[in-house]
């Protein structure tokens, strides 16, 4: 059983899901920086100057309870969440044209070799030349 589960632990597909993982999250946090310190505060700029993830619909302000206790603030934060939402968009993308252009790739690789004859036909071919010799 150790066999098998290291055999399949250490199988190249294994290794490459765990590397593209890792590299997946490398990219979206490079993404979030992105969003955050280039396209939010653009956009920012456009609704008003305003820092675009600090954007917020208040239902409850922050407050003190009549005992005296913090009460915290109530509100719909639409600005991360559009924030979130273009760092999605953004990752899509770049994964969409990763796989386009590996599939390109594919498909020159493709065209590029032509198909393999057939063994029999090979073996067939073979008999018709020895019995041309004759």
């Amino acid at each position: 059983m150790w066999k098998e589960f290291k055999a399949f632990a250490l199988s190249g597909s294994l290794l490459d899901i765990a590397i593209g993982f890792v590299m997946g999250a490398a990219f979206g946090k490079v993404v979030s920086a992105f969003t955050d310190g280039i396209i939010s505060p653009i956009i920012g700029q456009l609704f008003g100057g305003a820092d675009f993830n600090a954007m917020k619909i208040v239902l409850t302000p922050a407050g003190k309870a009549p005992d005296g206790s913090d009460i915290a603030e109530v509100a719909i934060q639409y600005g991360a969440f559009i924030t979130t939402i273009i760092d999605f968009l953004i990752v899509a993308f770049v994964m969409f044209l990763i796989v386009r252009g590996v599939n390109k790739m594919k498909k020159a690789e493709a065209a590029s070799a032509p198909p393999a004859t057939p063994a029999d036909i090979v073996l067939l071919e073979e008999i018709r030349d020895l019995l041309k010799k004759r």
